[in-house]
C-alpha cells in the first residue's frame, strides 16, 4: 500500500506532537499543513508562529494560515491541489464546514483530549481535572459538523488522580500518536468503522476565562486544589491579601478544619494552610506579584502572613 496522503490541521504543542509522529510514520505522507496565523506572544507581544507552523516549515511542508477557513473559501482550492486522502485535525482552533470535510475521500479525523462523549469542546484536559475526574484519555473520532460528536475510532485511557494539566497534556499527546499509528490506519484500510457516541453522557468543556482564576474560599479544599492542578497551563490561580495578588502553584488538601473559610490556620516552614467550606487548602509554592515563584518557606521570610489573617 502506498503512503496515505495527509492534510494536517493543528496549532499548539499538543498538535505538534501528533504532526511529528506522522512525519516519522512510514505509512503516511503529510502533504500540507493548516494552522492558526502568527499571534502576539511574550512581554513584547512579538508575532510568533505556532508550534505546528514551526515544525512544518522545518520539514519543508506547505503551510496555510487562514484567520477563518469557514469564511476564506479560496483556501479550499489550494487544499484540493494537495490531493490529500484524509484530514487530521488536532487542536486546530477553528470550526470546519461540511464542505471542507468533504474535500478528503476519507473525510477528517480528530484527536480529542478526553474520553468522548465526556468533555466535548475547548478545554477538555483542564475541565476533567477541575471536575475531579480520576480517569481521562484521548479519543480518535471521525469528524462531523456537530462539535466533537463523530463516531469514535479508538481511545487510550489513563489514571489522572495525581496529575496536573501540563502532565496530563503531555501524556495524552503521547498516547494520541498511538491512535494515529494504529486506529487511523485500520480505519483507512476499512477494518474499523467507529462507534457512535452516547449522547446521554455528553458533557462540555467550555473555554477557560481569566475571571475563573480567583480562588473562592467558600468552595471546598478539594475543589480549590483541583482548580490549581487544572489551571497550571493558564491562567493560573490566585488569592488576594493586603491588596495584592498571590499566585498559587502547588497545593494539597488537609481534611481537618481549624478555621473559617479564607482564614489562615497554619503557617510553618513547609506550607500555609487556609480554611475553606470543607477541609483546609495548603499552599506549598506561591508567587507574589512581579516576582518569581517560591516555596512557602521563602515567601514567609519576606511576608508577615500569620495565623488568623483573612485572605480574599
Amino acid at each position: 500500500m502506498s503512503r496515505v496522503r495527509i492534510a494536517f490541521m493543528g496549532t499548539p504543542e499538543f498538535a505538534a506532537v501528533a504532526l511529528r509522529a506522522l512525519l516519522q510514520d512510514s505509512h503516511y505522507e503529510v502533504v500540507g499543513v493548516i494552522t492558526q496565523p502568527d499571534r502576539p506572544s511574550g512581554r513584547k507581544l512579538q508575532l510568533t508562529p505556532s508550534p505546528v507552523k514551526i515544525l512544518a516549515e522545518q520539514n519543508h511542508i506547505p503551510v496555510l494560515t487562514p484567520e477563518s477557513l469557514k469564511k476564506e473559501l479560496h483556501y479550499y482550492e489550494t487544499v484540493k491541489e494537495w490531493k490529500a486522502e484524509v484530514g487530521v485535525v488536532v487542536a486546530f482552533g477553528q470550526i470546519l464546514t461540511q464542505e471542507f470535510l468533504n474535500l478528503f475521500p476519507y473525510g477528517c479525523v480528530n484527536l480529542h483530549g478526553s474520553l468522548l462523549p465526556l468533555w466535548r469542546g475547548a478545554a477538555p484536559i483542564q475541565r476533567a481535572i477541575e471536575a475531579g475526574d480520576v480517569e481521562s484519555g484521548v479519543a480518535l473520532q471521525k469528524m462531523v459538523k456537530k462539535l466533537d460528536a463523530g463516531d469514535v475510532l479508538g481511545v487510550r485511557k489513563l489514571s489522572i488522580a495525581h496529575l496536573d494539566a501540563q502532565q496530563l497534556h503531555d501524556e495524552l499527546a503521547r498516547l494520541g500518536t498511538e491512535l494515529l499509528h494504529i486506529e487511523m490506519m485500520d480505519y483507512i484500510r476499512g477494518n474499523l468503522s467507529g462507534l457512535p457516541q452516547d449522547e446521554s453522557k455528553v458533557t462540555y468543556a467550555k473555554k477557560i476565562e481569566k475571571s475563573e482564576a480567583l480562588l473562592d474560599w467558600n468552595k471546598s479544599a478539594v475543589e480549590l486544589h483541583n482548580k490549581v492542578r487544572a489551571f497550571v497551563m493558564g491562567p493560573g490561580t490566585f488569592f488576594q491579601w493586603n491588596g495584592k495578588k498571590f499566585k498559587v502553584h502547588k497545593s494539597a488538601v488537609v481534611n481537618n478544619q481549624r478555621s473559617a473559610a479564607g482564614v489562615v490556620s497554619e503557617v510553618d516552614a513547609q506550607r500555609i494552610c487556609v480554611g475553606t467550606s470543607h477541609g483546609e487548602f495548603c499552599i506549598y509554592e506561591i508567587q507574589p506579584e512581579s516576582r518569581n515563584r517560591m516555596t512557602a518557606s521563602d515567601f514567609l521570610k519576606a511576608h508577615p502572613l500569620k495565623v488568623g489573617d483573612r485572605l480574599i
